[in-house]
């Protein structure tokens, strides 16, 4: 099971103790959590303070040197190292890692139209990395190196879902601040197909911020992991809610050429 951290869940005191309690009573009930972070607020802070400015292009950070020193101090040298704390204070055992430890993820600049600056993309995930921390819980910070020795911030959204491909998991999931992947209605969809999902992106359905979510999932899926799911951070305890009931607190993403699983009303 791979988990993107991220999101309001990232900043509320009560949030972020049910979600290492999720994490840490997963582990012992023999799940297998990998924890994969963001820091975009915590990264905006951090620049501003320092007078480092920020440029976006078409909702993505340019990434020139001096924002990725800040951007790998604040994701590596602090996020990450919150996040083992928490976890242990919580009685797991936690390992903090980037993605250029052991090479856990290899990166390239990432290719397009818009120049981004040191913007990274996945080229490859060594899952052994992983595999010889059986006991821990890693937590992964989205930076990683190119074959050129040059670090990269990545999306870490994508991360995750690289890295749930890479370890054939049986669930990615994503926490958000919404509550999961809505109707053209507004209604909530609970269970999604991987085709389903492309149409619903290509008629406009989904759109802006959870079109790359969405697509992630669908990559993911179509890449060998067995479910994805959307689901509300900002509700306590989200992870075993989404895991372990059937109500869900998010939406459900399953392969084509599996049919989505009933799920009970949230009425």
């Amino acid at each position: 099971m791979v988990v993107k951290y991220g999101g309001h869940a990232m900043e509320n005191e009560e949030l972020k103790d049910s979600f290492a309690q999720d994490v840490v009573l997963l582990k012992y009930v023999g799940m297998h959590p990998v924890i994969v972070h963001g820091g975009g607020p915590q990264i905006d802070a951090a620049l501003k303070a320092q007078g480092v400015a920020t440029r976006f292009v078409r909702g993505m950070r340019v990434t020139d040197a001096a924002t990725m020193d800040v951007v790998e101090q604040v994701l590596v040298g602090k996020i990450n190292k919150e996040i083992v704390a928490l976890l242990n204070r919580h009685g797991g055992r936690a390992v903090g890692l980037s993605g250029k430890d052991g090479e856990l993820v290899v990166a390239r600049k990432r290719p397009g139209a818009d120049d981004l600056g040191l913007v990274g993309e996945v080229v490859g995930v060594n899952p052994r990395v992983i595999d010889a921390l059986e006991g821990f819980i890693p937590a992964i910070a989205p930076t990683a190196a190119g074959a050129d020795g040059q670090t990269y911030n990545i999306n870490a959204d994508v991360v995750a879902g690289k890295i749930a491909e890479a370890l054939r998991a049986e669930k990615l999931i994503l926490l958000t601040d919404v509550e999961g992947v809505r109707a053209r209605d507004g209604t909530l969809l609970d269970t999604l197909t991987a085709d389903t999902a492309v149409e619903l992106i290509a008629d406009g359905t989904i759109a802006e911020g959870m079109i790359p979510k969405v697509e992630c999932c669908v990559e993911a899926l179509r890449g060998g992991v067995k479910q994805a799911h959307v689901i509300d951070g900002r509700v306590r305890h989200a992870l075993l809610l989404e895991v372990l009931t059937s109500r869900g607190v998010g939406t459900e993403l399953v392969p084509a050429t599996r049919r989505p699983r009933r799920r009970l009303s949230r009425a």
